[in-house]
């Protein structure tokens, strides 16, 4: 205890935290990994290819912190979770973070025990209709049947929405996306309903796309991001500056390509980022050039955004609420000092 009366304010954090219990980190050090909880193919969010590679703006959030702690984004191994499965893989600690389309809400945040760490997609729940069945608006689907995914908040919010204009419907739940995409198309239900991203993402996967049309009415928000167990605020900080070091980096024009360089600048902003001044590793129990290493290697948000759901991908969704809040969005991310 002497000692410490000696250390910096930070060190003695640092060193009172590492005494009093070891943490996730300290455990995914020791395995070598992240084990990352995703969906079961959500084209731009998370999905496997042919070799079972995963891709998608959830997968790289989880590459992000692989490339945080250990300096490479290939150190993560992800597992599929069904909504129904997802919550309790995570309060089980078979995964150490979730990274699946989930929607950050009040329930999820204060009664199972978890901390949501972020926005990496504003989303809203919305209606997918084939053309040919003359609905032009949401307000039209009075007496409709409805496919909808069970156990997500996507069915509250679909029942909200008929009760508040005083409209009847039909439920279909099906525990898994690619059954109610199914069922959608084989014509079992009028209209399809989840989140904006997921109707674009699963209308790729019809026999013809251009047959289906995405009502212009958004239901509800729909913040999506990455959750942790609550209790490890370490663990926590980790995950959400992982995502903040991307935005941030976009609103600073740093991308993969350029990383290297621009450590040279003499911006401030620029240098704290990328570990060239101070020391804003220590109190995650991180390297200094944690950021750097993100950056490098996964790119910034604008570079996860576009290739995944953005202009250079299939999806081609505009980034609307996601553009950066001083380009007409809301994406802001706290700065680093």
């Amino acid at each position: 205890m002497r000692k410490l009366l000696f250390m910096a304010p930070m060190a003695i954090y640092v060193a009172l935290m590492t005494a009093a219990n070891a943490t996730t980190l300290d455990d995914i050090k020791k395995k070598g990994f992240v084990q990352c909880g995703v969906s079961q193919g959500l084209k731009g969010f998370s999905s496997p290819d042919d070799k079972g590679d995963w891709t998608g703006i959830d997968v790289d959030l989880c590459r992000a912190v692989a490339a945080a702690i250990f300096g490479d984004p290939g150190k993560v191994k992800f597992t599929p979770l069904s909504a129904k499965e997802r919550f309790t893989a995570l309060q089980s600690g078979e995964i150490d973070v979730l990274s699946r389309n989930t929607t950050w809400a009040l329930s999820r945040d204060t009664a199972l025990g978890f901390d949501f760490r972020g926005v990496t997609y504003y989303d809203g729940q919305a209606f997918m209709v084939r053309k040919s069945s003359g609905v032009k608006s949401a307000k039209d689907l009075d007496g409709a049947t409805v496919c909808v995914l069970m156990g997500t908040s996507t069915s509250l919010t679909l029942a909200d929405y008929f009760r508040s204009n005083n409209m009847k419907y039909e439920p279909i739940t099906f525990e898994k996306d690619d059954e109610v995409v199914a069922a959608y198309e084989s014509g079992r239900c009028d209209t399809y309903t989840t989140d904006s991203s997921g109707l674009y993402a699963n209308r790729l996967t019809l026999k013809d796309p251009g047959e289906h049309m995405i009502l212009p009415e958004i239901i509800s928000k729909e913040p999506l991001g990455a959750v942790v167990r609550h209790g490890d605020n370490q663990w926590g900080d980790i995950v959400s500056w992982s995502l903040y070091a991307m935005i941030n980096a976009e609103e600073l024009k740093i991308d993969s390509k350029n990383a290297a360089g621009m450590r040279e600048s003499d911006n401030p902003e620029i240098r704290r980022l990328l570990g060239t001044e101070g020391k804003f590793g220590e109190g995650m129990g991180l390297s200094d050039d944690w950021a750097f290493n993100i950056i490098s290697t996964v790119g910034n948000y604008s570079e996860i955004f576009d290739r995944n759901v953005g202009k250079g991908s299939p999806l081609g969704i505009p980034r609307g609420l996601n553009a950066l809040w001083n380009q007409g969005g809301i994406q802001y991310a706290p700065p680093i000092r």
